[in-house]
């Protein structure tokens, strides 16, 4: 079932002109949301096989590691931003974790998500919506916990969306991000390289028929702040006591943040 009560954000306003990264090409601001949306709408029905391609099937080992990290619990409710095809909001519902509003700009992806939960028996405290994470239609202080996965790169004004997740947290809730990183092994940097610029478009080409598509994935990878500059940006959105974990020497990492 689609949960269609959200309402736009009061907050929310029009986009400005300056340019932001789209890959290692710049766009208008404008200008990404959509380009990003053709992506992921060109990828839907071949992203869960993908995932396993890029990341050698590592993605599902540092999900379980971000889900344990969550603390699912009964009493608690989770916004899972960027819930792509839902492997966030089924391992907090199996883990034991409460009412959960999966989320994505991407109607294609959300449709993917709803298809597997509704496989799995999973819906009796799942919510589908398509939102925008820089405005997220919830009132303040409504949920426990919000999450985004592999998502945070792909948005525009990435400060929004941290400052929003900590809006609609309640007091005591936490905001955690799961997203690649800056690898931190110099010897891996090279092998790395190669796999995400060369074999990875290749494999997108072959797999999904869509070299481009992938391509932007690997340059969006680089272009995102690294482990460092992202807790700061957590601290500046008025999150305490953040933190970050590196996974797999950097190619991923995990970071959270208290709303106290």
């Amino acid at each position: 079932m689609t949960d269609n009560s959200f309402a736009p954000s009061p907050g929310s306003s029009a986009s400005a002109a300056e340019e932001t990264d789209f890959g290692f090409r710049s766009v208008r601001k404008e200008e990404k949301k959509p380009l990003v949306r053709a992506v992921f709408d060109s990828v839907a029905g071949k992203y869960d096989v993908m995932n396993d391609v890029m990341s050698l099937g590592i993605h599902r080992i540092w999900k379980r590691i971000f889900v344990t990290e969550l603390g699912p619990q009964p009493g608690l409710s989770l916004l899972d931003l960027a819930g792509g095809t839902g492997d966030i909001s089924f391992g907090w519902l199996k883990g034991g974790g409460g009412p959960t509003v999966m989320t994505d700009i991407n109607a294609s992806m959300l449709s993917v998500g709803r298809d597997r939960a509704l496989s799995q028996g999973l819906v009796s405290d799942l919510s589908f919506c398509v939102v925008d994470a820089e405005a997220i239609p919830l009132k303040d202080m409504s949920v426990d916990r919000v999450s985004i996965a592999f998502g945070l790169r792909n948005c525009t004004d990435k400060m929004a969306v941290i400052r929003e997740a900590r809006r609609v947290l309640r007091p005591g809730g936490r905001f955690m991000c799961l997203e690649f990183s800056r690898v931190q092994v110099a010897a891996l940097s090279p092998i790395y390289d190669a796999w995400s610029f060369k074999v990875l478009p290749a494999m997108g080409n072959l797999i999904a028929k869509n070299r481009a598509s992938y391509q932007y994935l690997a340059e969006s990878i680089r272009t995102f702040p690294d482990q460092e500059t992202l807790a700061e940006m957590f601290r500046e959105a008025g999150l305490s006591h953040v933190r970050y974990q590196s996974l797999s020497g950097g190619i991923a990492a995990i970071h959270s943040g208290w709303r106290l």
